[in-house]
């Protein structure tokens, strides 16, 4: 899952209807997790937030899990001003170590 360069409130709507379908790949596949690519993203609010959180909260349901890889130092930074850091995988140790491409 490729995360476009604007997540704001605007762009949220139509990005939760993407996640139903990765979702329902993820279904698919053996891998359990998510990947998130957030490399792309230059201009968010706190609905990316709210988005990534959403991810979390569905995987969590199917008993998979959410990998958030290239995460803007200031998404960082926001997750922390809102108490949620803690909660968002951002480049886990057992994200990394399963990433595409990499040998796990």
């Amino acid at each position: 899952m490729k995360l476009p360069q604007a997540v704001t409130l605007d762009q949220v709507p139509g990005l939760l209807g993407q996640l139903e379908t990765w979702l329902a790949e993820l279904r698919d596949s053996s891998d359990g997790r998510l990947h998130v690519d957030a490399t792309a993203m230059t201009e968010f609010d706190s609905s990316a937030l709210a988005l990534l959180l959403e991810a979390q909260r569905r995987l969590a349901k199917q008993g998979a899990q959410l990998c958030i890889e290239g995460a803007p130092t200031k998404l960082r930074e926001l997750a922390k001003l809102y108490g949620v850091s803690d909660l968002l995988p951002f480049e886990s140790p057992v994200c990394v170590e399963a990433a595409p491409g990499t040998s796990a």
